[in-house]
């Protein structure tokens, strides 16, 4: 990426962030649409990195575990040298909020935590923003929390108190999903405030997928996530936003070329004729009593959309919401919808792994907000850029966890997977192609 752009003569340059743990690119596209230029992503999981790189493909695609990089090997990937790093941002998984010892930080489950200080201190970021889940500040997990700011304090960063649980509901999302924010910056730097609810008026579960085509009605969606010319209906003011067909004065991310015809991330759902019939006999805003679906109400907003775990732990699948009208549950370009993805967004083309994607990352719309409070700090006012970016190779989207491992030179049990038949061969040529 150019990070940045000739006004009048003089070359203004965006601000520049770093996304650690960064996912599919929640945050990064949250960071974006604010006004900064991410400039590298730092993630574990190759499929998550392959997603990201497809998304941001002018963004250093880092896959790596974060306690076993420095600021050398970020800055050189992002092609920094010694340019100032203005936000580091992102969420450290925490494993179980162990207690276990004296220190909470001690325990080895949770060092990603102090890496995540350490990478911040190295990069000499002038600010940070720590993302994670609400459960950190209750009870005795407090302890882990209070560690965490302690470890900035001691390298020379002030933390902006109290710290907040933000519900992304609030800032335009249709989804009540509540998640800690951690602010701060270097000692004698203006300190970010948290933002003000944006959103008083709720966005509704039907303003955000209403539009979109019924996936039942295309049979060659069972085979692929893509239709190549999607009839959509009319859309509310929030899903012609993501369709790219209305402005939003407050997006300065870079325009992406795609064609908004197709419909993308809309793999659909074999349900069984019983499963079908308890979908549609249950009401709108309650549970179904077998499979324990939401079944979505199109005038509220849609429940938390969580991820699951990997084989590691059992290779289980967070329940998806039903749909409003249709015995089906969401695809994942619906959750994408309510999660507020802009429609050029792609996610994985497995069911599985594209809604891994969104139940892991932080709604844009609430990065946005956050990321927004950074700049005010910093006393910036946001630029839109003019140039466009194309987006990265399909195949990005539909490589095997031991072809992204392959295409990123990294071991592929990095992670827990699903566990799921022998990989084809024809998936390990796509990371061989793409290398």
């Amino acid at each position: 990426m150019n990070f940045s752009r000739v006004e009048q003569g003089k070359a203004i340059r965006r601000p520049v962030g770093i996304d650690l743990f960064a996912g599919a690119g929640g945050l990064s596209l949250g960071f974006e649409q604010a006004g900064f230029d991410v400039a590298a992503a730092i993630e574990i999981d190759p499929i998550h990195s392959a997603t990201h790189e497809f998304n941001f493909p002018h963004c250093a695609a880092l896959c790596a575990d974060a306690s076993k990089i420095g600021a050398e090997d970020i800055r050189g990937a992002a092609h920094l040298k010694h340019s100032q790093v203005d936000v580091v941002f992102g969420g450290a998984p925490c494993q179980g909020f162990s207690m276990i010892g004296k220190r909470a930080l001690d325990d080895p489950r949770n060092r990603l935590l102090l890496e995540f200080v350490r990478l911040t201190a190295e990069l000499d970021a002038s600010y940070f923003v720590f993302e994670n889940v609400k459960g950190l500040t209750i009870g005795k997990h407090r302890k882990l929390l209070d560690e965490l700011i302690d470890a900035f304090h001691s390298n020379g960063y002030e933390v902006q108190l109290p710290y907040r649980v933000l519900n992304a509901a609030d800032f335009g999302v249709p989804q009540d999903r509540r998640r800690l924010f951690l602010m701060g910056a270097k000692k004698g730097l203006t300190l970010p405030q948290y933002p003000l609810n944006s959103a008083p008026l709720r966005t509704t579960v039907w303003e955000a997928i209403g539009d979109l085509p019924e996936v039942d009605e295309y049979p060659e969606l069972m085979e692929t996530d893509v239709l190549l010319r999607a009839k959509f209906e009319k859309a509310s003011h929030y899903a012609r936003i993501l369709r790219g067909s209305a402005a939003d004065k407050w997006d300065f991310s870079y325009p992406r070329i795609w064609d908004p015809r197709r419909l993308t991330s809309s793999l659909r759902t074999e349900h069984t004729p019983l499963s079908q019939r308890r979908f549609k006999a249950t009401p709108t805003g309650k549970v179904e009593s077998v499979s324990r679906f939401l079944k979505l109400d199109p005038d509220g907003i849609c429940n938390t959309l969580r991820a699951g775990t990997g084989s590691d732990k059992g290779a289980f699948t967070s329940p998806r919401p039903i749909h409003p009208y249709s015995p089906r549950c969401i695809t994942v370009r619906e959750a994408a919808r309510l999660h507020s993805y802009p429609d050029w967004f792609r996610l994985h083309t497995t069911k599985w792994h594209g809604f891994r994607q969104v139940g892991n990352s932080v709604p844009p719309l609430l990065g946005r907000a956050i990321a927004s409070q950074v700049l005010q700090a910093m006393a910036v006012v946001p630029r839109r850029p003019q140039e466009a970016v194309e987006l990265g190779a399909e195949a990005l989207l539909r490589m095997t966890m031991s072809g992204a491992a392959r295409y990123y030179e990294v071991a592929q049990d990095v992670v827990g997977k699903r566990l799921r038949p022998a990989e084809r061969p024809e998936d390990m040529q796509l990371a061989f192609a793409l290398a």
